[in-house]
């Protein structure tokens, strides 16, 4: 008879409708996460579109592909995760062949996740806690989901942030588990740690061990923690060699042979990006198992000169040159689809010596390839950076054949149109614009780009005496709407029949049919991505069906005008006084007030942009080139992730050569002051308490039911009858010279190139905003002197206080801005000067407020009523017109 173990060995059970039991018995675990809107663009294009139904599919495609657990995840910013989790998991109950199978409720939400265990079928897991927040927290959500009788994937993450080596992985295993079995009673066999699994051969000497560490790490959990599972995601070690599948395929494959020999029984792989272990080629078997396992000081290098002989077996390598050897058609062919330049020339130059005029190599080689180009795009199979990196071959080819063109007189191809493009007065932003007038481009329209700042007269005139066949307008911030209203009044009035796009990020529809299309009895149409471009373009000047979907668009917005001014008559304010009187109350006795270690205006001194690397946002640089997805995730994503990966690789390797060159300069002016709330909405801002400012603030009308509060940034400031004097912060930052970087590309005809320094200086403005608070937040205010925060964290805005911006959803107007500039005498800090619309200029700046207090948070206004515009009006001493128009999209239609 055995001896019975010292400790008693406990098996994880599970269960959908099926039992699922881990024992020493079991295979690995896969948990697909194809139903998880950070995993697939699809999925979540799907919630987002409430196709509940076809998003069932996911869920049964990956049950059917031989996931054992299905990971469910709707944390994104325009999804209502708590609904559509309930709402999911309801619908999964009632599908046989997907409940079948445990689910992982995953969100970093806890409202969500308890909404999802309140509902879900069988025994699931929970996805994820840990000691990030402190014992306290990790407690209580630990109890709770005991009490829901689920399993818990839990982080290797505490109070000082996530374990990167191997000793941080043991040491926050051991206490998370010391805390979930011996405090809370949790059932160890329920605990599936989650160790990190991070990248190798990334370059840095600290990445080395990043595999060998997590091995290590799960050998040790799972000798010295009974009954633990290990789990983690297995596409996050091969993070370096995006783009390479062949290589990508054997370091999973090396990876989980070693982590499941040292004990991981669970997580998340793609098997399409898997091979057979004993199926790699030997000499590849050996360059990966020597970076995994730390083998050799080398190991990195000769991989990547190793991964250079490999073919992706599922990604063209740019390095195979088969290409060459085909017909010089094909060439051009491919040349176009893939961005390749460096061969367009020679064979350009074989294509005119073969053709019977150098125009025929435009009209036939090129745009055969050209449409390729377009049928691909059209199709969703191109992503619109390849557009413009097709563009920028384009350009080039054509360069070089309009001097043999012009020697021989002849006329250039016809356009099947022409284009006129502009940025409104006073607005400086155009990387949405530029990209629209590439896309048009390629698909052979004559663009007529009037840059930014264009004032309307200059629009009209050029309209006519280019005789275009339509114009577009651009616009970022709000005044540029009252610019189209005005545009579209004056081509009304001088009896103008073309065609009138409308795009920008302040534009909607709901503006366009309300306030533009009403204006202008020709065609206006909402343009919202640069993808649509060119289909409604090609629509609108059709000359066989143009009239009909004219008439179909004004019918169109004729039925959404009605359907939206009547949603907005079903909504109820109260009156300013009713809202002041139902304002955020702080207790101004007890709330803490700090004071500013230093008060007064502070100039930053010039710092290198490598400091604000770890400060970047990137999903918003996605985004710009209208690929969508959470960053890092985004470059795994099904669809576009190889796109996303080559694009973010190119703005690394840009970045890098921007801070060697000092191309762009960041400048910042901040300031710290004594201030108090006065007259309920405005915020008295004083020095030595005398008065040199007032920020006048709006206050939300919104009828809300009993105790909810409705919000204006004064609420956040002390009250001058409170006695106790408060403070507030302003700042201003500028990325210079930007415009003559892209001006330089352009002046190669490297569209491409020129909207990348846009998109990536943009990134750096919000970086140097993010890294500008922290400074503030930790050591020139000091209220948050002993924070902690990572940069999902900030991106999240997990800090204290906050730093909002007139012309976003707090402050709308951008009047404000003016005493900003006033107060920190901007201009002459920073050389950031405002446009007469109240545009930043250069365009990658950033302003706005730092708020202190604690209970400081963000909000949207919403609509205000004609009450409030008038006392706003009268508090800034301008007429209610002005007013209106600075704050016309946010009052209320009565």
């Amino acid at each position: 008879m055995k001896m019975k173990d010292a400790v008693e060995r406990k098996y994880m059970k599970l269960s959908g409708l099926e039992p699922l039991i881990l024992n020493e018995n079991t295979n690995f675990i896969n948990v697909g996460e194809r139903t998880n809107v950070a995993g697939s663009r699809k999925f979540l294009r799907l919630i987002k579109e409430e196709r509940f139904d076809e998003a069932l599919d996911v869920a049964r495609h990956q049950v059917d592909g031989g996931a054992q657990i299905i990971d469910i995840n709707f944390d994104d910013g325009l999804i209502e995760g708590k609904a559509s989790m309930v709402r999911f998991l309801n619908l999964i109950a009632a599908e046989p062949d997907i409940s079948r199978v445990p689910i992982m409720i995953d969100s970093s939400k806890w409202e969500i996740i308890e909404a999802g265990l309140q509902v879900v079928q069988g025994k699931c897991v929970v996805n994820s806690i840990s000691l990030k927040e402190g014992e306290e927290n990790f407690i209580k959500e630990a109890k709770l989901i005991k009490r829901y009788g689920a399993a818990v994937v839990v982080m290797a993450f505490d109070e000082v942030g996530q374990a990167d080596d191997y000793q941080r992985r043991i040491d926050i295993a051991k206490r998370s588990y010391d805390v979930l079995v011996n405090k809370v009673g949790f059932p160890s066999e329920d605990i599936i740690f989650d160790l990190n699994i991070f990248p190798v051969a990334t370059g840095m000497d600290e990445h080395r061990r990043n595999a060998i560490d997590f091995i290590e790490a799960t050998r040790w959990v799972r000798k010295n923690l009974p009954n633990v599972s290990v789990s983690g995601g297995v596409s996050n070690v091969s993070f370096s060699f995006r783009g390479n599948d062949g290589v990508r395929e054997a370091m999973h494959s090396v990876f989980l042979y070693h982590a499941i020999q040292a004990g991981m029984n669970m997580g998340i792989v793609n098997p399409s990006l898997l091979e057979v272990y004993d199926n790699i080629p030997k000499d590849l078997l050996e360059h990966v198992e020597d970076v995994m396992l730390d083998r050799r000081e080398d190991a990195t290098e000769r991989l990547l000169d190793f991964a250079e002989t490999v073919k992706g077996s599922k990604t063209e390598k740019t390095v195979d040159l088969s290409w060459r050897e085909n017909t010089v058609q094909e060439r051009i062919t491919h040349a176009l689809v893939k961005g390749i330049d460096a061969y367009i020339i020679e064979d350009i130059e074989q294509a005119r010596q073969e053709a019977e005029k150098p125009i025929d190599v435009i009209e036939g080689h090129l745009m055969i390839g050209m449409n390729v180009v377009g049928d691909l795009f059209g199709a969703g199979k191109m992503f619109l950076p390849q557009v413009v990196k097709s563009a920028r071959v384009m350009k080039k080819a054509v360069g070089y054949l309009n001097p043999f063109i012009e020697a021989e007189k002849t006329e250039k191809q016809e356009p099947v149109g022409k284009i006129l493009m502009a940025t409104v007065k006073g607005d400086v932003h155009d990387i949405g614009k530029n990209i629209v007038s590439v896309v048009l481009a390629c698909n052979n329209y004559e663009i007529v780009d009037l840059g930014v700042m264009v004032p309307p007269e200059k629009i009209i005139e050029t309209a006519r005496k280019e005789n275009v066949d339509a114009i577009g307008l651009s616009g970022l911030i709000t005044p540029s709407l009252d610019e189209m209203v005005y545009l579209a009044k004056e081509m009304e009035r001088q009896n103008f029949i073309l065609p009138l796009l409308i795009g920008g990020a302040t534009t909607s529809k709901a503006h366009t049919a309300v306030k533009i299309d009403t204006q202008y009895k020709n065609a206006v149409v909402h343009v919202n991505d640069a993808s649509r471009a060119v289909t409604v373009v090609g629509d609108l000047l059709n000359k066989k069906t143009s009239q009909e979907y004219k008439d179909n668009l004004k019918k169109e917005y004729d039925e959404f005008r009605v359907r939206f001014l009547k949603r907005g008559k079903e909504k109820s304010y109260i009156s300013i006084d009713e809202a002041r009187k139902r304002k955020y109350k702080i207790d101004w006795e007890t709330s803490e007030i700090v004071k500013p270690n230093a008060l007064g205006v502070q100039v930053f001194k010039q710092l290198s942009l490598k400091e604000l690397l770890p400060y970047i946002d990137w999903k918003p640089f996605f985004i710009s080139w209208d690929l969508h997805g959470k960053f890092p995730e985004i470059l795994e994503d099904e669809l576009v992730g190889e796109q996303a990966t080559i694009m973010y690789k190119e703005a690394q390797d840009m970045i890098q050569e921007i801070i060697a060159n000092q191309s762009l300069q960041p400048k910042a002016v901040f300031g710290l002051f004594e201030a108090n709330a006065i007259n309920d909405d405005d915020i008295s801002v004083q020095k030595n308490g005398k008065e040199i400012a007032v920020f006048r603030t709006l206050r939300q009308q919104l009828k809300k039911r009993e105790g909810i509060p409705n919000h204006a940034l004064a609420d956040f400031i002390a009250p001058k009858n409170s006695g106790r004097t408060d403070y507030i912060g302003a700042f201003s930052i500028g990325i210079f010279g930007v415009q003559e970087l892209a001006d330089h590309y352009k002046a190669k005809e490297d569209d491409y190139n020129a909207i990348m320094v846009q998109a990536i200086a943009d990134r750096f403005a919000e970086a140097f905003a993010e890294y500008l608070h922290k400074q503030v937040r930790m050591k020139h205010w000091g209220y948050a002197k002993n924070e902690d925060l990572t940069n999902d964290d900030l991106i999240k805005e997990s800090y204290k206080g906050i730093r909002p911006a007139p012309g976003y959803p707090a402050c709308p107007d951008h009047l404000e801005k003016e005493t900003i500039w006033e107060l920190l005498d901007v201009e002459k800090n920073t050389g950031v000067i405002l446009t007469e619309s109240l545009a930043m200029w250069p365009a990658a700046a950033v302003s706005g407020y730092y708020f202190g207090n604690s209970e400081a948070k963000y909000f949207g206004l919403g609509k205000i009523t004609d009450d409030q515009l008038t006392d706003y009006a009268n508090r800034k001493g301008i007429t209610k017109e002005k007013a209106t128009k600075w704050l016309h999209p946010n009052i209320a239609e009565q």
